[in-house]
């Protein structure tokens, strides 16, 4: 039988990041680490990138290497019981990218997400229809049930937008994506429809960049960014590329993808012009669709 497959929480990787920042606080690298204690560096990797919860003994000796204060080491352990909780995973995501569950899990307890989208309407704020006609298109190698599984996955990430305390979303998204007949006219109008209903609610500002903003920052490609309200759990930034799926969270690319958002932020329309457009471009494609 298969292992289970689980994901990282935001307590983990509070904790992996705890763990990383001690070492080098003592001026250790890995390989330091492993010649004084015999824990291999590849394991303690794995430990400072939350894809592994140490044991409790290989836990409580590295706090003892590092010579963490005892009213330090209390606090440390209370996290570390937390970080046990399994991540949001349900049956149906099995089938899904370790990144993408990661991702989801992440998103679930965040404070805000800011995605810029050239090409698609945000995961978000998709309608299932659209959803599914994505999937279709980019994942064509993806079965019936695998299609009908992501499409499931993304409804329900969702939630997050009408939760107790809802995410707050920022979406900036290109016009290529508003005229693009993803699934049709039909399904795109009923998109352009729940875009606009979308931007009504308190929690959610969505803002399109023209085609007459000419060349700028997001034309590269997507990219969210995940807010967190504890300081210590640090922002990341999201990208699904043709190339593969990444996380960062160094300071110098956190920087860089917040002054990337700014600048789009900049160049976009206001939020009630963005609204007219969309509405502007659904009234078109309604006109082409009656005749």
């Amino acid at each position: 039988m298969a292992a289970k497959k689980s994901t990282p929480t935001i307590r983990l990787r509070r904790l992996a990041g705890q763990l990383r920042r001690l070492r080098e606080s003592t001026g250790l690298r890995r390989e330091d680490v492993e010649e004084r204690t015999g824990l291999h560096a590849t394991t303690l990797y794995r430990i400072e990138t939350a894809r592994s919860r140490p044991q409790y003994r290989t836990f409580d000796m590295l706090l003892k290497l590092y010579g963490v204060p005892t009213d330090e080491q209390l606090r440390l352990k209370a996290l570390y019981k937390q970080s046990a909780g399994e991540g949001w995973i349900q049956p149906w995501h099995e089938s899904l990218r370790e990144e993408y569950t990661t991702y989801i899990s992440f998103e679930r307890e965040a404070h805000g997400v800011r995605h810029y989208s050239a090409m698609f309407i945000p995961g978000l704020l998709q309608t299932e229809d659209y959803t599914r006609a994505v999937v279709r298109g980019v994942s064509y190698a993806a079965s019936p049930d695998q299609v009908e599984d992501r499409v499931r996955t993304r409804m329900e990430r969702q939630a997050v937008l009408t939760k107790e305390r809802p995410i707050k979303l920022w979406a900036i998204i290109d016009e290529a994506a508003l005229h693009h007949e993803v699934g049709g006219r039909d399904v795109m109008l009923a998109q352009l429809d729940r875009l606009g209903e979308a931007a009504t609610a308190p929690n959610t500002t969505i803002q399109v960049v023209p085609f007459s903003a000419g060349a700028h920052v997001g034309m590269p490609g997507q990219f969210l960014i995940l807010d967190f309200d504890d300081p210590l759990d640090t922002d990341l930034v999201y990208i699904d590329s043709q190339a593969g799926e990444i996380f960062l969270e160094s300071d110098t690319d956190m920087e860089r993808f917040r002054d990337s958002f700014e600048h789009l932020v900049a160049v976009a329309m206001s939020p009630d012009d963005s609204v007219g457009l969309i509405a502007e471009i659904a009234n078109c494609q309604g006109r082409r669709r009656y005749g």
